[in-house]
C-alpha cells in the first residue's frame, strides 16, 4: 500500500513503451527437481506484514503443489510493481486497492486477481490509525480540522480514508493539511512535534504506542469494517494468455490466505523471515484479515470517496475489469 502516486504518475508515461516490448505472458521461467518442471513465477511485494501469508504459503508448498517456483522480489511500492507487472519483470505484484484503481484511470492495463488484506474493523485496533502525542488536545477525527496530518502517500487510500473519518465525525475534511512521509520516520515526527498527528500503518504504528501515542481513530474500520485494502494483480495481457497460471496463483493465494487467517501465531511468526520486525513489535502489532475474497461494496465505497476527492483525475474506474 505504499509511497508514491506521483511516481506512479510518471511511471504510467513508460508502461505503454514497456508493455510493448516486455513479454508479460509467460512467466520468469521453469526450473527441475527429481524431473518435474516448476513454473517460476515472481511477484514484486512490499516486505510488509501484510503478504505474510504468500510467504507461509510458499513454506507450506500450497504453491510448489500447483507447479509455481514462487519467487518475491521487494520493491520501494506501486511506482516500482505496477510498470514491473505490465512490463513482464514480475507476473504478479501486491497494491493497495486505491493505486490500482488511479492506474487504471491512467490506462495502465492492470487486473486484480485474488484478495490481499481487510481491515480488522475494529476501531481502535486496526492495522492503521490516526496518532497523535500524548498530551495532543486532539480527541478524536474532527479535532483534525485546520491540523498537519502525516500520510504516507498523499491522493491516496490513506488520505481518503482520513477524511471519511473527519467527514463522520462532523469536521471539514477540506481543512485538514496533509503532508507526505514514510510510515518509519513518523513516530519521532510525532514525538517531536513536527506534524500534530500522523496516519500510521503497523509497525510504525505499535513502535508510536510504544512511545506514548494516543490512537484517535481508525480510518479504514471507520470507512468500511470490510474495507478491502490490498489485492495481488496481474497485467491483463497475462490474465488473457495464460489464464491457466492464473488461475493456479489465485487458488494458491487463496489458500495461504485461509491458512494464515486460520493460524494467525504462524502468520505472526514467519514475519521475521523477511522483515526486521521482532520482539515486542512483533508480539503486540495487529495483523490484517485475509478474507478469501473481496468486499466489493468496501471498493465501491473506495472509488466514490476518491472520485469526491479528486484523485482519479475526473475520471471513474471500472471496478467490474479492474476486480471481476
Amino acid at each position: 500500500m505504499q509511497r508514491r502516486v506521483l511516481g506512479l504518475a510518471i511511471a504510467v508515461v513508460t508502461v505503454a513503451a514497456a508493455a510493448g516490448c516486455g513479454s508479460s505472458s509467460g512467466a520468469g521461467g521453469s526450473s527441475s527437481s527429481g524431473g518435474d518442471k516448476a513454473t517460476q513465477v515472481k511477484v514484486g511485494i512490499i516486505p510488509i506484514v501484510d503478504v505474510a501469508p504468500l510467504y507461509l504459503g510458499q513454506q507450506k508448498g500450497f504453491f510448489s503443489s500447483r507447479g509455481i517456483d514462487l519467487k518475491m522480489e521487494a520493491a520501494q511500492g506501486g511506482a516500482a510493481i505496477i510498470p514491473g507487472v505490465v512490463s513482464g519483470q514480475f507476473q504478479f505484484g501486491f497494491s493497495n486497492v486505491t493505486s490500482l484503481m488511479i492506474a487504471q484511470t491512467k490506462g495502465v492495463p492492470v487486473k486484480s486477481v485474488v484478495n490481499g488484506t481487510a481491515s480488522t474493523g475494529d476501531v481502535g485496533k486496526d492495522i492503521s490509525a490516526v496518532a497523535v502525542k500524548k498530551d495532543s488536545a486532539i480527541k478524536s477525527a474532527k479535532d483534525l480540522v485546520g491540523k498537519t496530518v502525516a500520510v504516507n502517500t498523499l491522493q491516496n487510500i490513506g488520505d481518503t480514508t482520513v477524511r471519511e473519518t473527519v467527514r463522520k465525525d462532523g469536521g471539514d475534511p477540506s481543512k485538514v493539511k496533509f503532508v507526505e512521509m514514510p510510515f518509519d520516520q513518523m513516530p519521532a515526527a510525532l514525538d517531536g512535534g513536527q506534524v500534530d498527528a500522523a496516519w500510521v500503518g503497523e509497525p510504525a504504528l505499535t513502535i508510536a504506542k510504544g512511545q506514548g501515542a494516543r490512537v484517535v481513530a481508525s480510518p479504514f474500520a471507520e470507512t468500511d469494517p470490510k474495507l478491502t485494502i490490498a489485492t495481488y494483480f496481474a497485467s491483463t495481457k497475462l490474465a488473457q494468455e495464460n489464464p491457466d497460471l492464473v488461475k493456479k496463483f489465485t487458488e494458491a493465494v487463496t489458500e495461504s490466505l485461509e491458512y494464515a487467517s486460520a493460524h494467525p501465531d504462524e502468520a505472526r511468526r514467519i514475519i521475521t523471515t523477511y522483515t526486521k520486525i521482532d520482539g515486542e513489535v512483533l508480539k503486540n502489532l495487529t495483523l490484517p484479515t485475509w478474507p478469501a475474497q473481496y468486499d466489493m461494496a468496501s471498493l465501491e465505497k473506495l472509488a466514490s470517496l476518491g472520485e469526491k476527492d479528486g484523485i482519479f483525475g475526473g475520471k471513474k474506474p471500472d471496478l467490474d475489469a479492474l476486480f471481476s
